[in-house]
């Protein structure tokens, strides 16, 4: 087995690893959420963490790890006598991001249960990783039902099994760690608040540190054995110390001015509850602990505080996670060092056993490495140095649509990007017909959570029984098979797996006209205001989203499909308007993303979303594309002809869409839902798109037909 790279190998990455220690440290911190792009080695320090962690002594034969100290009196596979124990590694187990639900919490053999009336439970990954280390990379793309079942085991310390009448408890007690790439979409609030800490990550930027990031990582892959024993010492030292701390941490004093202190820093950032106080009182122990001290110090409730809160200050998706370190010191400066003994001032004191005094640069100062934590030096082996407002409109109409003499773009016409309005929350759009895509919230699918909807023999392993279907299938039968007990004989073509209907999320697609015409009147922020809306709705909904722009003389992909609304955000706020209208372009540009997508994902069914006043004044670049009953469209025909050809592309496919009407004004074309009839979709107005307007109460987006 290849040997894992060594934690104190990691170059940079001081809160990272601080974080992690910490919650080695006392793991009722509530684990770690690691955000930043890829490559920065959150995978390598996570997984290099459970060989610094203790061995933990568990029960012979027992599948759920239990403690020979103190068993678990409901462990499935007791009760267990008191007998000695024997020891193994701490185990770090990664939950896959397809996993199943069977996978994460275990599986009960319903065959044996209905027949044997039996108990006969295979553990899963929450079984696994008790007192160990639970890893979910990429946890922004696990389903949302299954970061539901992991939070409530973490926060309960038990994993709970209920499945037709038969249920099965266990300890599950462990260190949570998550890592995420925040361009692949965000985790829900509600969620974020359950981990404890939050880091972000991201790569140096000094080319010293980079280089040295290189040499190791090369030096490792030549001999991963060799490298791993060079950093033997200093990975001793650091286990040795996380052993220390956990020993020190029952006899922390927390102090009251360093309760006040926390609770004052929660109301001044205003997070929600109370968890965020209890997690920062955890963490401000566990710092003191980790810097060999007994009592909490002003220092150690600033570092938690960077480490617990930044998360939690989050109000809506669109927002930065961060913290305001200006206002977090105002706000502990207010407080007097209370906690201080009579023999030094604020930051003197060290009450563990090193002989050094704690510096503000040192082990157990903010500056020093890890923000307090004291880790080992970045030294090598050998003990080498290692290196350190809205423009106004126009007059002239041609000019407000940022067009030339000639019909082309004229860069002087082209106007800034506007602000977007308010959010408001929008009406609920949907795709017709029942589909089978990822779980969400959007449109109605066959998913595996959600209501009975009937039964059907299972086309592979039985996850959720259907017991009136069972038993209804095993009844004629019961004579023929000698039935003579109280049981029901049951056999594996009695079976029946329930059909459930929940909702799925689907693939929002924005096309959104960003030509001149749209910057007349000031429309574009109202506009943007709508999209930013729509946005909002999407993420709450768990969609994938993709931005297509269009204007001047063509259009063009502003971001891919993806999960991250964020994004798609950040690229509206930045669209500038201007030129003529390309309508036809930006729908033959759309046409191409679904096709594209449908490879990649055909599961997930698409909805356009148009945001146009209808005009079309450009054909945009050459092009042709052909639908499924052979329309061909090309780039050279006139503007208004191409776009309704190239509509009707999407009508053939049955392709849902919806048209935003931005036209405004007394004097009306009525464009947009013409447009939307060739869509064969609907038209709606900024007005109807809010859930409070009087239109109605929800709209469905209607495909290529109505249903009869």
């Amino acid at each position: 087995m290849t040997a894992p790279f060594p934690f104190t190998a990691v170059v940079g990455q001081d809160d990272l690893r601080l974080a992690l220690l910490l919650n080695a440290v006392s793991p009722a911190v509530g684990g770690v959420l690691v955000r930043g792009e890829k490559g920065t080695a959150k995978s390598t320090a996570v997984r290099a963490l459970s060989a610094l962690l203790p061995e933990v002594a568990v029960v012979p034969g027992c599948r759920f790890s239990c403690d020979p100290a103190a068993p678990d009196p409901g462990c499935p596979d007791g009760p267990h006598e008191a007998a000695a124990g024997a020891t193994r590694p701490a185990r770090m187990v990664e939950l896959p991001v397809g996993a199943s639900e069977d996978r994460l919490v275990g599986a009960l053999d319903i065959e044996r249960a209905l027949a044997e009336g039996v108990k006969a439970f295979e553990p899963g990954l929450l079984a696994d990783a008790h007192r160990g280390i639970l890893y979910v990379d990429e946890v922004n793309l696990l389903h949302d039902h299954l970061v539901d079942l992991l939070l409530d085991a973490a926060a309960m310390g038990a994993s709970y099994v209920e499945r037709e009448g038969v249920s099965v408890r266990h300890a599950a007690r462990f260190l949570l760690v998550g890592t995420m790439n925040p361009e692949e979409g965000e985790l829900r609030p509600q969620l974020l608040d359950r981990f404890g800490l939050t880091v972000e990550v991201a790569a140096s930027r000094e080319p010293e540190q980079r280089v040295e990031v290189v040499r190791r990582r090369l030096a490792y892959d030549d001999d991963p054995a060799g490298f791993a024993a060079g950093w033997a010492r200093e990975e001793a030292d650091v286990r040795a110390r996380v052993v220390a701390a956990r020993e020190l941490l029952p006899h922390v004093r927390l102090g009251d001015g360093a309760l006040l202190r926390i609770a004052a820093t929660c109301a001044a950032f205003e997070v929600d509850g109370m968890r965020a106080d209890i997690v920062m009182a955890r963490t401000a122990t566990a710092l003191a602990a980790w810097a060999g001290r007994t009592d909490v110090l002003a220092e150690d409730v600033r570092q938690a505080a960077l480490l617990a809160l930044p998360h939690r200050r989050r109000r809506n998706p669109f927002d930065a996670p961060g913290l305001d370190e200006d206002k977090l010191d105002e706000t502990l400066d207010r407080f007097p060092d209370d906690d201080l003994d009579e023999r030094g001032g604020q930051n003197d004191r060290n009450d563990g056993d090193g002989d050094e005094d704690p510096d503000p640069d040192g082990p157990g100062g903010p500056d020093g490495p890890g923000g307090g934590g004291g880790l080992p030096p970045q030294d090598g082996p050998e003990g080498g140095e290692p290196p350190s407002g809205e423009a106004p409109a126009p007059a002239d109409p041609a000019e407000s649509r940022g067009e030339s003499e000639g019909g082309r773009p004229a860069g002087a016409g082209e106007q800034s990007a506007v602000r977007a309005a308010e959010p408001f929350r929008t009406k609920v759009l949907s795709v017709p017909g029942l589909g089978e895509g990822a779980a969400g919230r959007r449109s109605r699918a066959r998913t595996e959570h959600g209501r009975t909807t009937g039964a059907r023999r299972p086309r592979g392993a039985l996850t959720k029984l259907h017991l009136a279907a069972t038993v209804q299938a095993a009844a004629p039968h019961q004579h023929a098979r000698a039935r003579s007990g109280p049981g029901l004989v049951v056999r594996r073509d009695d079976l029946r797996q329930a059909t459930r209907e929940g909702r799925e999320g689907n693939l929002v697609l924005f096309v959104v006209d960003a030509s001149g015409s749209m910057a007349a009147r000031q429309r574009m922020s109202a506009v943007k205001g709508a999209v930013l809306s729509l946005l909002l709705d999407a993420y709450q909904r768990r969609d994938k989203v993709g931005l297509v722009t269009f204007r001047g003389s063509g259009a063009e992909v502003a971001l891919p499909p993806t999960s991250s609304v964020d994004a798609a955000a950040a690229r509206l706020e930045a669209l500038p308007t201007g030129g003529r209208t390309p309508l036809g372009a930006g729908l033959l540009k759309a046409h191409d993303v679904l096709r594209v997508e449908r490879l990649r994902d055909p599961a997930r069914r698409p909805l356009v979303v148009v945001v146009t006043d209808g005009r079309a004044t450009s054909g945009g670049a050459a092009r042709s594309a052909s639908g499924r009953g052979g329309d061909r469209v090309t780039g050279g025909t006139e503007p208004v002809a191409l776009a309704g050809r190239a509509a009707r592309l999407f009508a053939a496919e049955g392709t849902a869409s919806v048209v935003v009407d931005c036209e405004m004004g007394p004097v009306r074309l009525g464009l947009a839902g013409r447009l939307a009839g060739e869509l064969g979709g609907t038209a709606v107005t900024l007005d109807e798109l809010r859930a409070d307007s009087i239109a109605g109460l929800v709209r469905e987006v209607q495909g290529d037909r109505r249903a009869a």
